[in-house]
């Protein structure tokens, strides 16, 4: 037995000795995928009106006519090219704040032609909200149900809704739970080529002093980091490759579109950023209508992300290149340019203006540009119809500077209001959202006017002691590092210096020549917005008596009508002193 057993193991020997070692297995290749960056389109169907000023790296200034949503469809594609992995996001503020051919739609149209576009997440912003949370629901999963003062529906019956993901990681409802997705994942490939891309999704905390309250009444917008980091640790248990963040909030540089140097970096957002979990891989970013690709290592190198934004009104968009090892479940690359979408425009002569041959020019997807003509169409009669005429045009003026539209816009507010007491109004110039535009023989289209005032606020009546009204007024200048200052109607005069300490930098303010009495008592309008509080004007909440008026595009249209021409008021009711 025993010599059998050793003439076994002789035999097998041998044997043993020709078996090939198994090799080991090769590695899976890199894989890439492409992303596309998009922001801040406020719902512009069509071109843009207005040429958009690009910044190169060498200083020098271009002006391009550019935008589009049939013009972006076609740049969209042509990014993802023939890429077997593409994404398409978008960091907010897709609708609100739009052309009349969108928002009297109830931006319906917006959301069709993303869903055209290809669009896979869109991080809600500000915006998003102007109509309120359920009719942004609605915006989101279709249907018909009227929760505005506009008919939905109107065009497309019923309304599909997006085909697309809205994402909010830190709107939460009264329940805990967010008001939509904190994220969304997309998967490429499979076996062991197979990745994984996870998107977080969220808005500015700040989003209810940028809204009507009563139409975010229930939810809390908490802090963006926070909510950032909480969807990381999610995503890691999820097993992603690669993490994106979407964030409705941005970044103010001093540099070109393309430069990645961070030049004179400034904005809320870099306080966000610098305590998100360092396993971000990028960032899109939004709401300062500024088109950058940050390198954000050179800010904190903990942090080796891009940030980027293309600007506003789908102007630009953001070629964005991630290349992930499978092996290892990680980054290995981000790459990010921002490229022009140069479309089509009019110079002043009204004459279609030469394209800028330093930049490409893709040609409208006919899909897309056939569904915007359905709404153009549709929109045509309302927004040509004649609702008065004015002496000339009116530029709207920036945050702090007094304008004959800001001006012309509070005078019809106190007119439509007479009847309620109103002795003041006053108009937020953040509400102002577009010039105005007459014809060559002053003439008003109704187009023009809801260009100007598109959100459809009532106005509003309410009393202020004197007192209160000053407390007010100071609160254009509270220190938190911007300052916005009233349109005011006429009668109403005030200077202000910034050189004094906060609480004390109205220098004087004054009602129909009379210093304001703090004993006396005031009726002041406001829209619906301010009313409430938006914009960070809680002393607005303090006044009692409270008359509803008219919608204030309804208001302005009748001032303009009541006389045959409209005089432009003149300046000097508010003045800072330096």
């Amino acid at each position: 037995m025993v010599r059998l057993l050793l003439l076994t193991a002789a035999l097998t020997l041998p044997l043993a000795a020709c078996v090939t070692p198994p090799r080991e297995a090769a590695a899976p290749a890199l894989v890439t995928v492409k992303v596309v960056g998009l922001n801040d389109f406020h719902g512009n169907l069509e071109p843009l009106t207005r040429p958009v000023r690009l910044v190169e790296a060498d200083g020098s200034e271009h002006d391009v006519y550019a935008g589009g949503a049939a013009w972006l469809a076609s740049a969209v594609a042509e990014v993802k090219g023939d890429a077997a992995n593409t994404l398409v996001i978008a960091a907010g503020d897709l609708i609100g704040g739009s052309p009349l051919v969108s928002s009297i739609f109830l931006d319906e149209p917006a959301i069709g032609a993303m869903n055209r576009i290809g669009l896979d997440f869109n991080a809600v912003g500000n915006h998003e909200f102007d109509r309120g949370w359920r009719e942004l629901v609605r915006i989101q999963q279709g249907g018909c149900e009227k929760l505005t003062m506009r008919e939905p529906c109107a065009v497309e019956n019923p309304y599909p809704g997006a085909r697309f993901r809205f994402l909010a990681a830190n709107v939460v409802m009264p329940d805990g739970t967010t008001l939509f997705p904190a994220y969304g994942i997309k998967r490429f490939g499979e076996g062991a080529s197979a990745v994984s891309v996870g998107v977080i999704g969220l808005t500015l905390k700040d989003t209810p002093s940028l809204v009507t309250p009563t139409g975010i009444e229930g939810l809390t917008f908490g802090d963006e980091a926070n909510a950032i980091n909480r969807a990381v640790a999610e995503l890691e248990r999820e097993g992603v490759d690669a993490i994106i963040v979407s964030v409705h909030q941005g970044l103010q540089t001093e540099v070109g579109y393309n430069d990645k140097s961070c030049g004179g970096v400034a904005g809320p957002l870099i306080d966000i950023l610098k305590r998100v979990n360092p396993r971000v891989d990028h960032v899109i970013s939004g709401h300062t209508h500024r088109a950058y690709v940050c390198d954000f290592s050179g800010i904190d190198p903990a942090r080796k992300f891009l940030v980027t934004s293309a600007g506003y009104g789908g102007s630009l968009l953001t070629d964005i290149t991630l290349t992930i090892d499978p092996a290892k479940d990680r980054v290995v690359s981000v790459t990010a340019d921002n490229r022009v979408v140069q479309s089509v425009g009019t110079d002043r002569a009204g004459n279609a203006a030469a394209p800028n041959a330093r930049y490409a020019q893709v040609a409208p997807n006919p899909e897309v540009t056939a569904y915007v003509a359905r709404y153009v169409e549709a929109a045509r009669e309302a927004s040509e119809r004649p609702v008065g005429r004015v002496s000339g045009a009116a530029e709207k003026g920036g945050s702090t500077e007094e304008s004959a539209l800001g001006n012309l816009i509070a005078d019809a507010q106190l007119f439509a209001t007479r009847d309620a007491g109103a002795e003041i109004a006053f108009m937020n110039t953040g509400g102002i959202r577009a010039a105005l535009s007459p014809r060559a023989d002053g003439t008003v289209t109704y187009g023009a006017i809801y260009a100007i005032q598109p959100f459809g606020n009532t106005l509003v009546t309410k009393t202020f002691t004197g007192a209160q009204l000053l407390a007010l007024l100071e609160q254009q200048f509270d220190g938190d590092g911007f300052v916005q200052t009233f349109s005011a109607s006429e009668g109403f005069a005030m200077t202000w210096d910034l050189r004094r300490p906060v609480g004390s930098r109205v220098v004087s303010a004054s009602v129909n020549g009379q210093a304001i009495d703090p004993a006396r008592s005031y009726r002041v309008t406001m829209n619906s917005f301010l009313a409430a509080g938006g914009d960070g004007f809680t002393m607005f909440n303090q006044g009692t008596d409270a008359a509803t008026g008219p919608v204030d595009l309804d208001a302005f249209e009748a001032y303009l009508t009541a006389v045959p021409v409209r005089q432009l008021p003149a300046l000097g009711r508010i003045a800072e002193l330096k």
